[in-house]
């Protein structure tokens, strides 16, 4: 049995679908069906009911299933395991958000005892681009904050945090235990460039349109509410510089902390990365 072959048998249990694990996998169905039917006559025994319903596994193929992936786990942790021991292999992560979250100083300890010979390269990203440079093949994996264009990505939610309105702190609102959307309706809001993913500008401009200054980092949007008493969005749990107040919003949707990468990438490193990034946000 050959590993791809696997792969697209454990595509086919798992969808129960021969057009979706044909989208999964980036191929087309007739090449998928025939690979199981060959694969069906090396085991010698049925795997898979078609019906007009739709994909059903049988014992024999349910036995597989389970075999297959923890055949194909293994090989990708071989893999991994020759790639940090051959040495000279880079992982490049993009960051958009507060370097000094915790969960993100215990992911990287953690992925340099994993992968003490991989060369984890970092790229800060600015605010124009929540996916940090990975359409544009900058980065392998991105720390960021949904919402965004997810087309051909795949998303892993990690944490979700409440928002918050950033305010100078001698604002008559900042003395407030909390506050709606409403209430901000007649400030200026800092602003993104023309060209910004218009999902992640909507949620940071707490769905309407606005008028303000245009930033570009954090810093930028942090300095503008203390200059020019222009109002922001910022997760809570963090603290304010000197100056400046977060007033939790009641009806504002959670910021989702969230692992992506580019749909389909091989890289084992990658696939780590998101194993270790998930157990170090969950603790």
């Amino acid at each position: 049995m050959e590993l791809r072959t696997l792969k697209y048998f454990v595509a086919v249990a798992e969808e129960l679908h021969f057009g979706r694990a044909a989208t999964r996998l980036h191929m087309s169905q007739p090449p998928l069906s025939r690979a199981v039917k060959q694969l069906e006559t090396e085991v010698g025994a049925l795997l898979l009911v078609r019906s007009p319903a739709g994909v059903a596994l049988t014992p024999v193929g349910a036995l597989l299933l389970d075999e297959a992936r923890a055949l194909l786990d293994h090989a990708d942790r071989v893999r991994l395991r020759v790639t940090s021991a051959a040495g000279g292999s880079t992982v490049t992560v993009g960051i958009l958000g507060d370097s000094t979250d915790p969960a993100a100083g215990r992911l990287a300890a953690a992925y340099r005892r994993s992968h003490p010979g991989v060369d984890i390269r970092i790229r800060d990203a600015d605010l124009t681009d929540p996916t940090c440079g990975l359409r544009a093949g900058l980065v392998d994996v991105a720390l960021t904050r949904a919402p965004f264009d997810e087309t051909a990505l795949t998303v892993c939610e990690l944490r979700s945090d409440p928002v918050g309105a950033v305010l100078r702190a001698d604002d008559p609102l900042a003395r407030r235990e909390s506050l709606r959307l409403a209430d901000l309706s007649d400030r200026r809001w800092f602003q993104f460039p023309q060209g910004t993913d218009p999902l992640w500008r909507s949620y940071w401009n707490g769905g309407e349109p606005r008028e303000g200054p245009v930033v570009r980092v954090v810093q930028e949007c942090l300095q503008a509410v203390l200059w020019n008493g222009t109002v922001g969005l910022a997760p809570l749990g963090h603290d304010m510089p000197a100056g400046l107040a977060a007033v939790p919003l009641t009806d504002m949707a959670p910021s989702r902390v969230v692992a992506v990468w580019n749909e389909g990438d091989p890289n084992p490193l990658v696939r780590s990365f998101i194993d270790i990034a998930t157990a170090a946000y969950r603790r």
